[in-house]
C-alpha cells in the first residue's frame, strides 16, 4: 500500500501569508497534497509541483472548475460548509444527501471531508465512500475507535484520509489495525511535525529484510575490472550501506564510505559496489546491474538491522581497479560469490563487525541477503537459472 500526506491550508489556517508559510513548509518536507480552497488553487501551483484538492465552495452544488476563480484542482472536496462538517444537518436518508449529490455528479477526482461528530457521521463516511475517491475523516477529539470502524467498513473504494495534528498521530493512524488508513490529513503550522509526519509516511513503506551470515569460504585478488562507485544524493548512516553480488541469489552487505580511514576522507554517500557486471538491490526488490546505474535511478539503502529506505543516485564512477573475488557458503551448503575492490577503503559486516575487504579471511561471517530465486530483468521469476 502507498500512503500519503495530505496537507490542510484552507481559510481556517489564517490568511494568504500564513496558509502560504505552512503550504511552502509542507512541500519542502515532502506532502504529496496540499488542501485548500479553490481560490488558491493556481496560488500553490506557482510554489512547486504538488497535488492540490480544494473544497467545493460554500455552495456544495458548485462543482464545475470554471464556477470560482482559482484554478483547476487535481481533486475536489465537498463536506466543508455542508452536511460533512455540520454546518447542515445529515438527512434522515443519507441517501438524499446534498454533498453526497454533488460528488455523485462530479466527472472529475472527488473527496468527502466529514467530521466525526458522532456515530451518524461515521454511517456518513461509509456512505460517502461508495464514490469518493477520498474519504476524509476528521476528529475534533479524536479516538481510535472510529477509526478502527472505518478501516473495518471502507473497502478498496476509496482512499480513507484520517485527520491528525502531529507525527505522532499520524503514525498512530498509519498502523491502527495493522492496515491503517490510506492516507493522513495534517493540521499544523509546524515544520518539524510536517517532516515528522512524511517520515512517518516512509517508514511504513520500508522493507524489513532479513539478513544472514555465510562463511567465507576463499578470498582472492582477481586481477582488474571495471567497478563502480554509486554517489547518492543522500548522506548514509554509519551503519547502511547496499546489497550487492554477482549473484541474484547472494547479495553481499557493502558499507557506504562513512569511516574516515588514514588515506582518504570519508565520503558518507558512497558505496564502493564492486564491478559493473554485479546486482544491486532496488526498491521493491527488484535489482539491476551496477552498469546500468545512473544519476536520477533510486537505489535501495538498507542497514546490519535489514531496515531499508530509497535513495536516489547522484553519479556513478566507473574506473579500471584491482578486484578480490569473495566467496561464501550458505548453511543449505549453497554458496555466492561477488567481486569487490582491492582496498582498505571497503568495508563489509562481519560477525566481529565493520571489517575492510582486505582483512577478510577464511572462515570470517560475513552479513548478506539471501534469497532462493532467479531473476529475469531484475524480477524475481520462478525457473530455473544456474549461476556460477
Amino acid at each position: 500500500m502507498t500512503r500519503s500526506v495530505w496537507l490542510k491550508a484552507d481559510d481556517e489556517v489564517g490568511d494568504w501569508q500564513a496558509r502560504k508559510r505552512r503550504i511552502t513548509a509542507g512541500l519542502e518536507a515532502g506532502v504529496d497534497w496540499v488542501l485548500v480552497d479553490r481560490r488558491d488553487v493556481d496560488r500553490v501551483r506557482e510554489l512547486g509541483r504538488v497535488n492540490v484538492a480544494a473544497f467545493a465552495g460554500d455552495d456544495v452544488h458548485v462543482m464545475d472548475a470554471e464556477a470560482e476563480e482559482g484554478g483547476d484542482p487535481d481533486a475536489v472536496v465537498v463536506g466543508k460548509h455542508g452536511e460533512g462538517d455540520g454546518t447542515v444537518d445529515l438527512p434522515s436518508d443519507l441517501s438524499g444527501s446534498a454533498d453526497l449529490t454533488t460528488l455523485r455528479r462530479s466527472d472529475a477526482p472527488g473527496g468527502a471531508y466529514v467530521r466525526i461528530l458522532g456515530s451518524e457521521y461515521e454511517s456518513f463516511a461509509e456512505a460517502a465512500a461508495a464514490d469518493a475517491e477520498y474519504t476524509i475523516v476528521v476528529g475534533d477529539d479524536w479516538q481510535i475507535i472510529p477509526l478502527e470502524n472505518l478501516i473495518a467498513r471502507i473497502g478498496e473504494e476509496t482512499d480513507l484520509v484520517a485527520g491528525v495534528r502531529s507525527a505522532a498521530e499520524a503514525k498512530t493512524a498509519f498502523e491502527t489495525l495493522e492496515i491503517g488508513a490510506d492516507a493522513v490529513l495534517l493540521d499544523t503550522d509546524d515544520p518539524d511535525e510536517i517532516r515528522g509526519t512524511v517520515e512517518a509516511r516512509d517508514e511504513t513503506q520500508r522493507e524489513q529484510l532479513e539478513l544472514a551470515y555465510a562463511t567465507v569460504t576463499a578470498i582472492e585478488e582477481a586481477g582488474s575490472a571495471d567497478r563502480v562507485c554509486v554517489d547518492t544524493a543522500s548522506m548514509l548512516d554509519h551503519d547502511e550501506g547496499m546489497l550487492v553480488g554477482s549473484m541474484s541469489r547472494g547479495l553481499f552487505f557493502v558499507h557506504a564510505e562513512t569511516a574516515d580511514s588514514p588515506y582518504v576522507a570519508s565520503r558518507p554517500f558512497r558505496v564502493n559496489a564492486g564491478a559493473v557486471h554485479a546486482y544491486v538491490r532496488t526498491p521493491g526488490g527488484e535489482t539491476k546491474y551496477l552498469a546500468e546505474l545512473k544519476s536520477g535511478d533510486e537505489v535501495q539503502v538498507v542497514d546490519t538491522a535489514g531496515t531499508t529506505r530509497e535513495a536516489i543516485v547522484g553519479r556513478v564512477k566507473i574506473e579500471k581497479r584491482p578486484m578480490f573475488r569473495v566467496e561464501a557458503e550458505l548453511e543449505n551448503g549453497d554458496r555466492v560469490e561477488t567481486l569487490l575492490q582491492n582496498a582498505e577503503t571497503i568495508k563489509v559486516a562481519t560477525a566481529e563487525g565493520r571489517t575492510s575487504v582486505t582483512d577478510l579471511a577464511a572462515g570470517d561471517e560475513i552479513l548478506l541477503r539471501y534469497e532462493d530465486v532467479a531473476r529475469h530483468f531484475g524480477e524475481a521469476v520462478e525457473e530455473s537459472i544456474i549461476e556460477k
